[in-house]
């Protein structure tokens, strides 16, 4: 019993007691009503305003941060994985996995204005801001290009269904996780030509995936084993890897603070402190629920929001931290 009580100490004690802790839960949004598996998150920063992809629900849910409330739903979508809100125009992409559909609507109103057919589990979507285009991983290898009114206007061809995917901002690469290949895919944005295949070995199951460009790493989140891999952008070599949650969907590095932050199923946020570009420390463990495996991490706000799905009588809410 002593055993069971100091580990719960060490957990609660990472979250609300020590001034030092990298970070503190702020708080709850509840999400009645919401059954199911719960996939990707967007905000909207200036608005301060955050989407979840219920995916389970077959809705999206709209919340007002700020006030700590659900403001609005939209329902009767098919799967949706991925979503983006664009401020530039105003729009919220919605990926779809049942039917492939990405669909458009309006930032503030959610009136439908577009769907775009793929050929099928449609999922994370990422926005190139020099080409201002959206970006969405689909089907059995492909990257789709979209533009602001959510046309398709080009794609590129993968060997297997993408999962996590991010865009260099001084390059023009995109580095693509790609699981059934046990591999990261890596193509030119401009020209859309595939330029290499890396190899995942010593891990599997690479799905998500930060950028610290600074460093040239990737941050890769596997789940057998469950372990964060560091890879090098230049060599497309692995040269980091550090036991982490298990079960991850969403890792983010927090640039500012040198922290990466992985969000894990097993019902725990791992914080790693990055000591340099090939050294990385467990520096917080944070109890979160089970199946809490998606996230969003909003530098401009300082917090980690936590996606927690029903189950049983665990409720579906965001769990809300603060980056200290």
């Amino acid at each position: 019993m002593r055993a069971v009580v100091a580990a719960l100490l060490l957990l609660s004690g990472a979250t609300c007691g020590q001034d030092s802790s990298p970070l503190r839960l702020d708080g709850r949004i509840e999400l009645a009503n919401v059954d199911g598996r719960i996939d990707h998150l967007s905000a909207d920063v200036k608005g301060r305003r955050l989407f979840v992809s219920a995916l389970g629900n077959h809705t999206v849910e709209a919340i007002d941060e700020a006030a700590g409330k659900r403001t609005a739903t939209l329902r009767d979508l098919p799967e949706p994985q991925g979503v983006y809100y664009d401020a530039t125009t105003d729009r919220l992409f919605v990926a779809c996995a049942a039917d492939g559909g990405i669909r458009v609507f309006d930032g503030h109103s959610f009136q439908l204005l577009h769907k775009e057919k793929t050929s099928g589990d449609a999922d994370n979507v990422r926005y190139d801001a020099r080409s201002r285009r959206v970006m969405v991983g689909y089907g059995d290898g492909a990257l789709a290009f979209l533009d602001a009114g959510g046309n398709r206007t080009g794609e590129i061809a993968l060997d297997a269904h993408p999962e996590s995917f991010r865009m260099e901002e001084a390059g023009g690469r995109v580095f693509v996780n790609v699981p059934d290949r046990k591999e990261i895919q890596v193509a030119d944005v401009a020209t859309r030509a595939l330029l290499g295949r890396w190899p995942v070995t010593s891990a599997l199951k690479n799905y998500p995936m930060a950028l610290d460009e600074a460093h040239h790493r990737l941050l890769v989140g596997c789940r057998a084993p469950a372990r964060m891999l560091a890879i090098d952008t230049v060599s497309g070599k692995e040269t980091a890897s550090v036991e982490t949650v298990g079960d991850t969907d969403d890792l983010f590095y927090d640039a500012r603070k040198s922290l990466v932050y992985v969000i894990g199923g097993q019902g725990l946020v791992d914080v790693l402190r990055q000591r340099d570009a090939d050294h990385y420390e467990r520096i917080g463990r944070y109890p979160t629920a089970p199946g809490a495996r998606t996230g969003l991490f909003v530098p401009e706000w300082g917090k980690l929001f936590v996606a927690v799905p029903r189950r049983g009588e665990q409720r579906a809410e965001v769990m809300v931290f603060e980056a200290r």
